[in-house]
């Protein structure tokens, strides 16, 4: 992703090495409202294949958001009885409120979520996060829309379903198949970043998170899944569809004005091939020429139409300049956003002002064309005009992509690619945080396996409130004001040479 700011704070993916025994890995939070009946099932169901399943330490955590029945006494007794449950308490309602106060909260590098009726097969948890725990990926969701994947629902779920990702694929150009599913799963140093950029508190909230992701250029990772429609869900279709279709426009409407700085969640990709330095290779060449053409055809279709109304009532040469005038400002605004990957305002009116140069040439070569047309031709026909201005349009438009791309929008990524690299695989950056004696000796032992389940003997991990009588209480929004302790793992870089001392066969 190309911008004019600096690159973003996320540092190269990489493999979770050990931490502190007593810190899990994996947090799944369960988000309930009202659901007495159906959450200590649960519960104990995903603790009992956790503990039969999973390898490393995790923690379930239970977010009841404003229940109004006995779902927060059920919670503080699961708590009291299961110790790697814990549960928090909001006053105000929304799944997506109570995911951002629980996952701005949590210490574990690894933060998942399920809906509580567990319609997904819990047979997908461990693909959906490993992943993310190798460092492939930055994201995972469980898809119910993929080939493999087996699903018994009904007709209008179906139809509903299908219908809002065509409308994600059409409007926001989504590439992933499932937005809503409930089984999603994302790094924690991604989730610091993004959560404060989402504003929907309710359902939306996960098509949010995955547009801006997939936006930013961060990974994500599509599970199969197994899925059976729970006919007892108290969702309200026809309220949160519409809700959608307003969060629809709303992150539409941002991702086109380029308010969303999306170069916060810029990572740099390490070993990506597109990062090599490639001899006569010109970096994004394809995609720009693709995306020039396109808001090119549109200008001239914009541009004609302008020249016609504007010739109306006024001559050739008037008409041309002040049709070529208004499409060059659209013009670089489509380029400057769509072609060269450039959001923000920062330098929008020196590219603009460049756009002008750039718009004098073109207008210096059809306004020749239509000089040569009239002095040989005393009264050209109007469809003679139209065929001389395309042809010089394409002739300037050719020129056109070339000063924009060397001049108004170069790449200026080589310029800042070597800082890059070296700080996200230095150790003693700002990126990785103070050296810890927890850090040193981790750099001495870099295969240390990932912390393996507690024993119920052991004492569990730093979270907030360790009295099982009492339940965490939270109001909306104060896991994001407040500033919490950073007890993410330290993180080792693995890059592909590194040797393994334990490998005693010879390397060949």
């Amino acid at each position: 992703m190309r911008t004019d700011s600096s690159p973003g704070n996320l540092p190269a993916r990489e493999h979770l090495p050990a931490g502190s025994a007593g810190t899990p890995v994996l947090d799944v939070v369960i988000p309930v409202y009202n659901e007495e009946k159906d959450l200590q099932p649960c519960v104990v169901r995903l603790h009992e294949h956790l503990k039969r399943t999973f390898p490393y330490a995790f923690r379930i955590t239970v977010a009841d958001n404003a229940s109004t029945d006995t779902t927060p006494q059920v919670a503080a007794r699961l708590e009291s009885e299961i110790p790697e449950v814990r549960s928090f308490r909001l006053e105000q309602k929304g799944r997506g409120r109570a995911l951002r106060t629980v996952w701005s909260a949590s210490d574990a590098p690894i933060l998942a979520y399920m809906d509580v009726d567990l319609s997904t097969d819990l047979n997908a948890l461990l693909p959906l996060v490993a992943p993310l725990i190798s460092g492939h990926s930055d994201l995972a969701i469980g898809s119910r829309l993929a080939r493999s994947s087996r699903v018994v629902r009904g007709a209008k779920r179906e139809f509903i379903s299908r219908t809002y990702n065509l409308i994600l694929r059409g409007s926001l150009q989504a590439r992933f198949s499932d937005a809503q599913c409930g089984f999603k799963a994302i790094r924690r140093d991604v989730a610091q970043v993004l959560l404060p950029l989402i504003e929907d508190t309710g359902w939306f909230f996960d098509t949010e998170m995955l547009v801006l992701a997939e936006r930013a250029g961060l990974r994500i990772h599509e599970v199969p899944v197994d899925w059976v429609d729970d006919p007892n869900s108290t969702v309200h279709i026809v309220k949160t569809a519409t809700d959608d279709l307003k969060g629809v426009w709303r992150v539409g409407r941002a991702l086109a004005t380029g308010s969303l700085p999306l170069d916060r969640l810029a990572r740099p990709f390490g070993d990506d091939p597109r990062d090599r330095d490639l001899t006569d290779v010109p970096k994004g060449l394809a995609r720009q020429l693709v995306g020039f053409c396109v808001v090119g055809a549109l200008s001239t279709l914009f541009y004609l139409l302008l020249y016609s109304g504007f010739r109306s009532f006024s001559s050739s040469q008037i008409a041309n300049a002040l049709a070529l005038l208004v499409s060059a400002v659209a013009n670089t605004a489509a380029n400057r956003r769509l072609t060269f990957g450039v959001r923000g305002r920062g330098s929008a009116v020196r590219h603009q002002a460049q756009g002008l140069v750039v718009f004098g040439i073109g207008l210096a070569l059809t306004s020749g064309s239509l000089a040569a047309l009239n002095a040989a031709t005393s009264s050209p026909a109007h469809s003679t005009e139209l065929a001389v201005l395309i042809a010089a349009n394409l002739a300037a438009t050719v020129l056109r992509f070339l000063l924009f791309r060397a001049w108004v929008f170069p790449d200026r990524r080589d310029e800042t690619a070597a800082s890059t690299v070296v700080a996200s695989h230095n150790p003693a950056s700002p990126t990785y945080g103070t050296t810890t004696a927890a850090h040193q000796q981790h750099q001495q032992h870099p295969h240390t396996p990932l912390p393996q389940r507690p024993n119920a003997t052991a004492p569990q991990a730093p979270y907030i409130n360790y009295d099982h009588n009492q339940t965490n209480e939270f109001r909306a929004g104060e896991a994001a004001d407040r500033t919490w302790g950073d007890a993410t793992m330290q993180l080792q870089a693995v890059r592909p040479h590194d040797h393994d001392p334990r490998d005693t066969r010879d390397a060949r």
